[in-house]
């Protein structure tokens, strides 16, 4: 096949027609929506917002017939993918009239000294801990811990993190074959493989890299939180345990957990190689 072929197959994954994208699954459909909503106007919108340049009046075509087509689908305006992409549609108009786009609304808090050191303590204070005392984590400290993952990094915001909340004791012996005891809660992440068709070129790598930048929000914020966390690796019998005993379908991933609790103990934290034993090159 010639690079102009691969092109063109390439180019037939990406441009559906409105019939290919009525007749998807609404997760696939949304992640779709959110990979082209990025890809044709998110990083133009700020790239001309940035250099202040008068966006290109082609650029929101995309973006408008999928708003169509969301409504055609009967979705809701509530959800965050269809609010987001109201809010970039508003700065590109604002763009498109030959205006300046004035971001500071958005602009992130910048952390105080203070702040920074709390930020410290976090990386530098957390730690795997393996032993728990017999008090129960409640639902919103769960919660507040699960939506850190979320806000992870995440490539072409396909948001492929989903998750399975196993506590020990309603469940006894599911997660039996860990090297450690279990913990009281098990964060299982999961990722919905369906997403990922929505951008043929993303490399497979990123899958793991996704799933990666959730879990680790989620031990530091268990960490923030006041629990204990450990960052755990599922045997090839524990995925199978865990997929049979929910029935889970065959496009979700069984990728890690991570075990939380109430801490019961207070390892010393294992010291880490130094930034310059770390750093290969430094041009």
């Amino acid at each position: 096949m010639s690079t102009k072929e691969n092109i063109e197959e390439i180019q037939k994954k990406f441009n559906l027609s409105d019939a290919e994208y009525l007749s998807l699954a609404e997760t696939e459909f949304r992640a779709r929506f959110r990979e082209r909503l990025h890809h044709t106007m998110e990083i133009q919108v700020y790239h001309a917002a940035y250099y202040k340049k008068t966006l290109n009046d082609k650029q929101t075509e995309t973006a408008l017939r999928l708003l169509a087509l969301w409504d055609k689908r009967g979705l809701s305006h509530e959800l965050p993918d269809y609010v987001y992409a109201q809010k970039l549609l508003g700065f590109a108009k604002i763009l498109l009239a030959g205006q300046e786009l004035n971001l500071s609304d958005w602009q992130w808090h910048i952390l105080t000294p203070g702040e920074q050191t709390l930020f410290d303590q976090v990386i530098y204070g957390r730690r795997s801990v393996r032993h728990w005392a017999a008090k129960r984590v409640p639902e919103e400290v769960v919660r507040k811990v699960l939506e850190t993952g979320l806000w992870a990094a995440h490539s072409c915001n396909l948001q492929s993190i989903r998750y399975l909340v196993v506590r020990e004791e309603k469940t006894p012996g599911l997660f039996v074959g860990a090297d450690i005891p279990g913990g009281p809660v098990h964060l299982v992440l999961l990722q919905d493989e369906r997403v990922y068709a929505a951008n043929p070129l993303n490399p497979v790598r990123n899958r793991l890299l996704d799933c990666g930048a959730a879990a680790q929000n989620i031990v530091l914020a268990a960490h923030a939180y006041g629990l204990g966390g450990v960052w755990l690796t599922f045997t090839e019998a524990m995925k199978e345990r865990v997929r049979n005993h929910f029935d889970l379908p065959a496009y979700l991933s069984v990728v890690t957990y991570v075990d939380v609790g109430w801490p019961d103990q207070t390892p010393y934290p294992p010291q880490r190689i130094s930034v310059e034993e770390a750093l290969l090159t430094e041009l």
